[in-house]
């Protein structure tokens, strides 16, 4: 009898504690405010379509990219707080009809080498004496299918679909495009972010070099190189353990263990390799994870520019790959400073840290609770880290064809560490 009477006592007790907790004023207990860092402005809003990719120019202009999908364009500029409009015309932006094909009873993406199919990121490098200021467009080619049962899927690329575009932003025109053929890019890969290094030394050619995450859902993730003077393009750690998915992770994200529920398939988790990747401010080493892991790693660009005509490539990337240990969570999207700090955007934080390869350390940069999936980050000349916000684990491919987000997405801003600002080294 006593003992029942404990058990109704502590049960009552339990739920009076979490009551009173609400107001968190009213306890003398330690708590969590979901919050640290720099000051976060609410620069842009969303209200139409959500956004992957974000780039802002040197005189702020904001960029963003939308993976289609049934929405009107795939890559676009802000133009006030609330709206944008397709950049750098509607034209280019194909429209959703046109958006795949089929062949045999298999879908394809798109093969239009012009047109913009779905833009999965952009990032902005400098003018130079040979270049203008210029927006890089990574599209994939692979835009999401939606059945008449509400199924989604995503078509195969096909050559002359993913591709990479630099558009001017001084004149606003497309001046470059590259394609990859089916040996470097396969049809399922899925081009997910690029990096710079433009220094005319770095190539023979002497007009650069991208190097391009594959993240690759069905399991061939790696990276693709690509020389911007002659075109030519190649492979290198394609399916390395360093860029696979980590099997069976359950990431938290707001106090929630996570599992992805699409309609058609059965319950699983994130599939997703190679993701974030970020280049030194020497250009000497790239650094870059799988979403679906807790680690860091890095490789000598060296490895990368090595051509494929050489037959030991392969085993010497390997060979020097370097693991920087655990970082405390997932990472989604990287961003690097003139400083050298390498930016992780952590979805399961709400939050913002970067690796300091001075001191071999991860360390908290900023955290907010408005901080729900960040996902694509860009570092201007101004000095501040810019981020999207789109509550991707509330999206209904995630959900059972449920859309449980809630408008608006944004872009968020916060000043940088250490007087840092964008990497012009590489320029």
């Amino acid at each position: 009898m006593k003992t029942a009477v404990f058990s109704t006592f502590g049960i009552v007790a339990a739920a009076a504690a979490q009551v009173t907790y609400q107001n968190s004023s009213q306890t003398i207990l330690r708590t969590d405010s979901g919050a640290y860092g720099p000051e976060i402005e609410e620069l842009h809003y969303y209200y139409q379509q959500w956004p992957i990719g974000i780039a802002v120019s040197s005189t702020g202009r904001i960029f963003a990219s939308y993976t289609r999908g049934n929405y009107t364009f795939t890559l676009g500029e802000a133009v006030n707080k609330t709206a944008e409009v397709p950049y750098p015309s509607s034209d280019l932006n194909l429209p959703v009809s046109q958006l795949n094909t089929s062949w045999n009873g298999i879908s394809f993406g798109s093969g239009n080498s012009t047109g913009l199919i779905s833009v999965q990121a952009v990032y902005i490098t400098p003018e130079s004496g040979s270049r203008p200021e210029t927006l890089w467009v990574v599209d994939t080619g692979r835009p999401t299918i939606t059945g008449e049962d509400g199924a989604p899927s995503m078509p195969y690329a096909q050559p002359g679909g993913p591709k990479i575009i630099g558009v001017s932003l001084a004149n606003n025109t497309a001046y470059a495009t590259y394609t990859f053929p089916s040996t470097v890019h396969y049809p399922d890969s899925y081009m997910n972010d690029i990096r710079f290094d433009l220094r005319p030394n770095i190539t023979n050619s002497g007009k650069g070099i991208a190097y391009i995450v594959d993240s690759s859902d069905e399991g061939r993730p790696g990276f693709i190189i690509l020389d911007l003077g002659t075109g030519e393009s190649w492979r290198r750690l394609t399916q390395h353990p360093s860029v696979l998915r980590v099997d069976r992770d359950v990431p938290s994200y707001q106090g929630r263990p996570f599992y992805q529920r699409t309609i058609g398939i059965p319950i699983q988790t994130l599939r997703e390799g190679l993701d974030g990747i970020q280049i030194s401010p020497d250009g000497s080493r790239i650094y870059y994870s799988a979403l679906t892991t807790n680690y860091l790693y890095s490789i000598p660009t060296a490895n990368l520019l090595t051509p494929p005509t050489d037959p030991l490539a392969e085993l010497a990337a390997a060979n020097n790959v370097t693991n920087h240990g655990q970082r405390g969570g997932n990472a989604n999207g990287f961003e690097g400073d003139s400083n050298g700090l390498i930016y992780q955007l952590m979805p399961e934080h709400n939050a913002i840290y970067y690796y300091d390869p001075a001191d071999l350390q991860t360390k908290p940069f900023v955290r907010d609770p408005r901080i729900i999936w960040p996902d694509g980050a860009s570092i201007a000349e101004d000095g501040y880290l810019y981020m999207n916000i789109n509550q991707l684990p509330y999206q209904p491919l995630w959900n059972n064809g449920s859309d449980l987000r809630t408008w608006p997405g944004a872009v968020l801003r916060c000043k940088l560490p250490g007087s840092g600002t964008k990497i012009m080294s590489l320029g």
